[in-house]
C-alpha cells in the first residue's frame, strides 16, 4: 500500500478499510500467508510492506485505522480462546501500541551494538505470559526455560508448543529450545489429565460455535462417550473403516463416515500420540503387525523383517494412548553414507551392517498407514520431523535427510499419454533410437517396450528407454497436476506438502514387479532440508510452487 499525497492511494486505502470492517480471524491467517509468500517472492511487494509499516509506525492516520480495526479482529478472537482457558488480561496490547517509544528503543539498540540489521525487530517479548507474571524476568536462559516447562508449566502452556516453530531470530537456538521442550510436550508417561484439559477445552471451543453443535448428528454425539469405554477408540476407528466401504454403495454409511473424521481428528491429534522406536526387542505380537502392515516393500520373511530392525536401520511409530498396541503410521529408516539411489541395496539381507556413527544420510524408504479407520487423518508429516529431530540428537553426523520413494501413478499416467496424444510422447531424437532397436521394439514405440517381459534386463533396452523416461518422468512429478492443482503424484503431493522438494530420479532404483509396473523401475529422492521446510511447503500449498534440484527443473522443461 502507498499513501501521501496521491489520492489513489488514499482512496485505495479507504477502500481497504470498509473491506477490513467485515474480515475475520480466519481471514487474517489466509491474508498472512499469502502476503508473506508474496514479500518473499517480490522485492516490489517487501518494499511495499516494509513502506506500509514505516507509515503505521509513523502514526499515519489511514494505516493507524486499519490497524486498528485489524487488531479488533484479532484480540477478539484471542479472548474466546483465553477464555476457555480461564485466563484473563487487564491490557490487549501489541507492540504498534507504543511506536513512540520505537525511535528511541532503536537508538539504545544501536549504542549497545544490538541492532545489526534493519529487517525487522530485534526481540519481541509478550509480558502478559511470563511464568510468574509482573514479578518475572523479561528474558531468561534456555536452560531457565526447559527447566520450568519440565516442572512448573500448566498443561495448557505445554500444549501450547505442540506446533511450536522458529518464525524469527537464531534458529539454531530455537531449534535446541524445542528439542529440549519435546520430552515435556510429548511424554512418554501417559497423562490422563492433560488429555483431559485438551479435550475440555476443545470441547468448549465447539460449544461457541452453537450452529454446527446442533447440527452434529446424532450418532456421533453418541460415539464421543467411546473415548473413556475400554477398546472404544478402537471400536470407532474400525467401525469408521467398515463405514467407508459401505460407503461405496450407501449414501448413508458415506455420509457416517465423513461425520466421524472431524471427531477422529480431534482424538489423533498429534499432541496425543506418543513416539515410539521399535527393534528387535519387541513384542511377536507387534512384529506381525509391522509385517501385516507393510505397504510399500513387503517384508518376507522374519529375516527380513530383521534386517529392517538391526543397528544401522530405525523403525518409528506413532502410538495412541487409547490404542497402545497398534501403531497407527511408522516409517523405516536406512542409516547409510550418501544418498541412496537403489532400494534393494537397502533391502539385501547378506550386505554388512553399517556403523550408525559414521552415517552421514538418513534414508526414509518405507511409510506405512496401519489403520484404515484414520483415512484422510494426516499426522505422517509430523512423524517425518519428530523422527528427523530424534535422529539428529542420536546421530549428530547425520546431514542427509532424504526418502527413496516410489512414483506410484507414473505408470498409468504414461498409459493415459500414450492413449491420448502418442506422437507428443517422445522426442524426435528418442522415436528414432527406439524404431532402431527392430523387432525387439514390438509395435515400436516406448509403451510397448515398457510391457515387454524382462525389459529391464535387456541392456539395448533399457540404454533407449533412459533417457526419454527420465525425462518424463521429472515432467510428471513437477509439471502434471490434478483437478485440484495438487501433484498428481499421491507420494509427491505428500512430501511436497511437507516442505521437502524432489532432489533426484534414480533409474532402475526399483525392479521388483510392484516397482516396474507403478514406476518403471524409478525412484525419487525427497529431499528435507530442516532450514527450508517452512518456505517449501509455504510455496506449494500457497502458490503450487514445486521445490526442485536445478537438474529435475531442466528435465521437466525438455519435457
Amino acid at each position: 500500500m502507498r499513501s501521501g499525497g496521491d489520492p489513489n492511494a488514499a482512496s485505495s486505502l479507504d477502500h481497504i478499510e470498509r473491506a477490513a470492517a467485515t474480515l475475520t480471524v480466519h481471514d487474517l491467517e489466509e491474508m498472512y500467508l499469502a502476503a508473506a509468500t508474496q514479500t518473499r517472492a517480490s522485492d516490489e511487494s517487501l518494499r511495499e510492506a516494509l513502506h506500509a509499516t514505516v507509515g503505521l509506525q509513523q502514526n499515519h492516520p489511514g494505516y493507524r485505522e486499519l490497524w486498528r480495526q485489524l487488531v479488533a479482529v484479532s484480540v477478539a478472537a484471542l479472548r474466546e480462546d483465553f477464555d476457555v482457558l480461564g485466563v484473563s488480561f487487564d491490557l490487549w496490547l501489541g507492540e504498534s501500541h507504543f511506536s513512540d517509544r520505537i525511535p528511541g528503543l532503536v537508538e539504545r539498540l544501536l549504542a549497545q551494538g544490538h541492532a545489526v540489521t534493519s529487517e525487522g525487530a530485534v526481540f519481541r517479548i509478550d509480558l502478559r505470559l511470563r511464568p510468574q507474571g509482573n514479578e518475572g524476568e523479561l528474558a531468561i536462559s534456555v536452560s531457565h526455560a526447559l527447566e520450568y516447562y519440565a516442572s512448573a508449566a500448566h498443561d495448557w502452556e505445554r500444549q501450547a508448543l505442540i506446533k511450536v516453530r522458529c518464525s524469527a531470530g537464531d534458529s539454531t537456538l530455537a531449534r535446541g529450545f524445542i528439542r529440549g521442550v519435546q520430552p515435556h510436550v510429548y511424554t512418554e508417561k501417559v497423562n490422563f489429565a492433560a488429555i483431559k484439559t485438551a479435550l475440555v477445552a476443545r470441547e468448549k471451543m465447539h460449544a461457541r460455535r452453537p450452529h454446527k453443535k446442533a447440527l452434529e448428528p446424532p450418532a456421533v454425539r453418541l460415539l464421543h462417550e467411546f473415548v473413556g469405554v475400554p477398546q472404544g477408540v478402537k471400536f470407532v476407528v474400525d467401525l469408521r473403516a467398515e463405514l467407508m466401504v459401505l460407503g461405496r454403495t450407501d449414501a448413508a454409511a458415506r455420509m457416517l463416515s465423513e461425520d466421524l473424521r472431524p471427531l477422529l481428528g480431534a482424538w489423533f491429534d498429534v499432541g496425543f500420540l506418543d513416539l515410539v522406536r521399535i527393534d528387535w526387542r519387541a513384542s511377536a505380537a507387534l512384529l506381525e503387525k509391522l509385517v501385516a502392515y507393510e505397504a510399500v516393500h513387503a517384508i518376507r520373511s522374519w529375516r527380513d523383517l530383521k534386517n529392517r530392525l538391526d543397528s544401522d536401520r530405525r523403525c518409528f511409530a506413532f502410538f495412541h494412548p487409547r490404542m497402545p498396541d497398534e501403531p497407527l503410521i511408522f516409517v523405516e529408516v536406512a542409516l547409510v553414507s550418501g544418498m541412496a539411489s537403489e532400494v534393494h541395496a537397502l533391502l539385501d539381507e547378506t550386505a554388512p551392517i553399517g556403523d550408525p556413527q559414521t552415517a552421514d544420510a538418513a534414508i526414509f524408504y518405507s511409510i506405512s498407514n496401519c489403520q484404515r479407520g484414520l483415512a484422510g487423518i494426516s499426522f505422517g508429516d509430523f512423524l517425518i520431523k519428530r523422527v528427523a529431530d530424534a535422529l539428529a540428537i542420536e546421530l549428530p553426523r547425520i546431514k542427509i535427510f532424504a526418502t527413496l520413494s516410489p512414483v506410484t501413478s507414473f505408470r498409468a499416467w504414461l498409459e493415459r499419454q500414450g492413449r491420448s496424444a502418442p506422437p507428443d510422447l517422445l522426442l524426435p531424437a528418442e522415436r528414432t533410437a527406439i524404431e532402431a532397436l527392430g523387432d525387439e521394439a514390438g509395435e515400436g514405440d516406448l509403451l510397448a517396450l515398457l510391457n515387454r517381459e524382462g525389459w529391464h534386463n535387456d541392456q539395448r533396452i533399457v540404454a533407449v528407454l533412459r533417457e526419454p523416461l527420465i525425462r518424463l518422468c521429472a515432467r510428471y512429478l513437477l509439471r502434471e497436476r490434478s483437478s485440484s492443482g495438487r501433484a498428481l503424484d499421491p507420494v509427491a503431493h505428500f512430501h511436497l506438502s511437507n516442505g521437502a522438494r524432489v532432489e533426484r530420479l534414480n533409474w532402475l532404483g526399483d525392479v521388483s514387479a510392484k516397482g516396474l509396473q507403478q514406476s518403471a523401475g524409478i525412484m525419487v529422492n525427497y529431499l528435507y532440508r530442516l532450514g527450508d521446510i517452512e518456505v517449501n511447503h509455504e510455496a506449494y500449498r500457497g502458490e503450487g510452487r514445486v521445490a526442485a534440484s536445478s537438474t529435475l527443473r531442466n528435465l521437466a522443461r525438455a519435457g
